[in-house]
């Protein structure tokens, strides 16, 4: 029988107790894992161990597609009908509305984010999101083709079947709301690794839908490594999809195993190196206020995070100087305080790699302007950094380091900041603050990515759809654009006389 986690919460913010199974979560039951072996999970805060979870091999892959192929083809996809599927995914928005602290106190705790942040971030913006999808369940449509009178063409758009999916531990629910909500919603079933360090909010996620009375089979949560569940997921014959959110390299290896196997289609959200630009007409102390937001929301693990800020000249003093009081004004500290902004980074391999991008630019001639070291003297908290006298070729200006750590960059004009932007292998967002309209929607259009803000940073709705260019991915999360990412088109063709 899988373990059962149990925890009492009292702190100024949230006080409360949890109780629930860690198993995994196949065919609407919790098992343990084939191999009976845990995976430990850690408080960020202070390194300790928590609790564990069931560790899913790939023979719980197997039998996590056998539960999804019997759901999808008795109880789900085109045997359940879009105005069911969307009262069962709106009972689940408010059975999840009804759990919002209880659920924003689990993200702290494994993941280490602010409470207040998780409650009014992820969970108000998980909340939205199911709602989205629910309205968009009996509205899946197809279209009439006129080719000639004596034929009759149309499309259906249909489920896909068994879809595959792997979630990163940066916004573990909002996360596994954004993928489960638009297959769920088109009528597919699933099959969906959580990240390892952070499956607290997922697993606690299946009661939940078990509350709202999905069949069993149609949600299927396997906890586990990369390496072994996700390659499962990613290679296995009979899923037929697979999405991922994460980092680049790990993205490469689940569209080469997707290819090997049966050449499933791949949605994949990757990683970021995104530009914010700073005009010297911007309302300088907006765009301090949303630079800072840019790069220290979610301590910086953010595929979005605006790490490169490019200030033009003009003001480039002036900015750095309010810049750098916002950033040490940033209140470093347990999740759990009220006043707390940014808490630790999500484990030790997390925040050795910072530190590692930190002692890389110094070797590299960079000059650390503000922070650069560790806050405290446990847990993985990192001081928000500031970078100055960089050059295009060093790493922290080239790579995604998934920390607090932005770096401000002096441009000229617009010719020579829209060349210093594009040039990186990402394109997932950028932002231009200027108070000239014609500034703003020039320079948007000129910028390689797939999510362009003006004058705000971070700002991210459930019906504005949201992916990358170049290698920070393939396809759009959200918007009605998601769900062509969970089904297929047929095109018919009846004949109505033509003879031959």
């Amino acid at each position: 029988m899988p373990a059962v986690f149990t925890h009492e919460f009292n702190t100024p913010v949230y006080k409360g107790k949890v109780s629930f199974n860690t198993g995994l979560f196949i065919n609407g039951q919790f098992v343990d894992g084939s191999d009976g072996t845990t995976i430990d999970v850690v408080n960020p805060t202070n390194g300790a161990v928590v609790t564990s979870v069931s560790e899913g091999t790939p023979r719980d892959v197997d039998l996590a597609v056998d539960a999804a192929e019997k759901a999808f083809e008795t109880t789900w996809g085109l045997n359940c009908p879009g105005s069911k599927r969307g009262l069962l995914l709106n009972k689940l928005a408010a059975i999840v509305e009804e759990h919002t602290e209880e659920l924003a106190a689990l993200e702290a705790l494994d993941n280490g984010k602010a409470f207040n942040m998780a409650r009014t971030g992820d969970l108000a913006l998980s909340i939205e999101c199911i709602r989205y999808y629910a309205g968009w369940a009996d509205k899946i449509t197809g279209r009439v083709l006129e080719t000639g009178e004596d034929k009759f063409n149309y499309t259906r758009h249909e489920p896909i079947g068994v879809v595959g999916q792997i979630i990163p531990w940066n916004f573990p629910l909002l996360m596994f709301v954004w993928k489960i909500a638009p297959a769920l919603a088109t009528g597919n079933t699933i099959v969906i690794k959580p990240s390892e360090f952070t499956p607290l909010t997922a697993i606690r996620m299946c009661h939940l839908v078990q509350e709202a009375g999905f069949p069993a089979g149609v949600l299927n949560v396997v906890t586990g490594y990369g390496n072994t569940v996700g390659h499962a997921i990613s290679s296995h014959m009979r899923i037929h999809k697979v999405a991922f959110t994460g980092s680049t390299l790990v993205g490469r290896k689940v569209m080469e195993a997707a290819a090997k196997s049966n050449l499933k289609n791949i949605t994949l959200e990757l990683g970021g190196k995104s530009p914010n630009i700073i005009f010297n007409d911007a309302d300088l102390e907006q765009a301090v206020n949303w630079a800072a937001f840019g790069i220290y929301f979610n301590h910086g693990q953010c595929c979005c995070a605006g790490s490169r800020i490019f200030v033009q000249e003009e003001i480039y003093d002036e900015f750095l100087k309010r810049f750098t009081e916002k950033s040490r004004s940033i209140k470093i500290g347990d999740p759990f305080a009220s006043d707390t902004s940014q808490g630790p980074q999500v484990s030790q391999i997390q925040y050795d790699r910072i530190m590692g991008y930190i002692e890389s630019g110094k070797n590299q001639g960079a000059k650390v302007h503000v922070g650069g070291e560790r806050h405290g003297s446990e847990g993985y908290f990192i001081q928000p950094t500031i970078f100055l006298d960089s050059s295009p070729d060093m790493r922290i200006v080239q790579e995604e380091i998934f920390g607090p750590v932005s770096v401000v960059i002096k441009f000229k004009d617009e010719e020579d900041v829209v060349r210093q932007a594009n040039d990186t292998m990402y394109g997932l967002a950028a932002a231009v603050f200027t108070r000239d309209v014609s500034r703003a929607i020039t320079t948007a259009h000129k910028l390689k990515a797939g999510t362009l803000w003006v004058n705000c940073y971070n700002q991210l709705n459930s019906n504005v759809p949201f992916g990358g260019f170049k290698q920070s991915g393939i396809g759009r999360e959200l918007g009605e654009y998601a769900l062509s990412n969970y089904t297929e088109v047929k095109a018919v063709h009846v004949n109505l006389g033509k003879k031959r």
